[in-house]
């Protein structure tokens, strides 16, 4: 007679085990990862789209660690340090000025550069920002320049404080820092040199 399974219930050993598998994802797990999705590309989105906003902004923040900078190390070296602003609006370079040397004009190739920090771990040494040759600042330029004496130069003494020449202190200085999708207003105060910024395009 033909034994089947039935015939002996306390036996299990010949029932057939079948592993279970799961070949596919439930319905809410893969509404769960669409809903997911759709928050991330809600927050990050707009970030992606205001591009050149961040840009501008990010050159802003870049500009005033770089004014405070170069107040830090006047104070530090009681000397001068002068931040050099290019005619062609591109960036702006960083100086170490002595009373001798105080009225003379830029030049690239004679110009005693502060020495930058992060430069010198890749070889580069001079305290040089060129928005047009980093990708991070692109669209940006300096659009506006406002001195006391009309030139391209802020320079601060052995107090932090801005100075026209040696001894005489400046006037306001104002710098405007202009991207495709923002622009930015940084006045630099007088005596104290204490940094402000004001968003100007609305």
């Amino acid at each position: 007679m033909l034994e089947t399974e039935s015939d002996f219930p306390g036996d299990t050993s010949m029932l057939r085990s079948r592993p279970s598998r799961r070949n596919a994802y439930t319905l809410i797990e893969l509404i769960m990862v669409v809903a997911l999705l759709g928050i991330a590309a809600a927050i990050l989105g707009p970030q992606l789209i205001n591009l050149g906003r961040l840009e501008a902004s990010s050159a802003v923040r870049r500009l005033v660690a770089d004014i405070t900078f170069a107040q830090s190390e006047a104070l530090a070296a009681q000397s001068f340090r002068r931040i050099h602003f290019f005619d062609d609006g591109r960036g702006y370079c960083l100086l170490n000025i002595t009373e001798s040397d105080f009225n003379q004009p830029y030049d690239s190739n004679t110009a005693d550069y502060v020495a930058d920090p992060s430069g010198l771990v890749r070889g580069l040494g001079h305290y040089i920002v060129d928005y047009s040759s980093d990708d991070r600042f692109g669209s940006v330029n300096v659009s506006e320049l406002e001195l006391d004496d009309g030139g391209r130069s802020l320079t601060f003494d052995s107090l932090g404080g801005t100075v026209e020449s040696p001894g005489t202190p400046a006037g306001e200085a104002r710098i405007v820092v202009t991207g495709e999708e923002a622009e930015y207003e940084v006045t630099v105060a007088p005596v104290t040199g204490k940094v402000s910024v004001l968003r100007i395009d609305g």
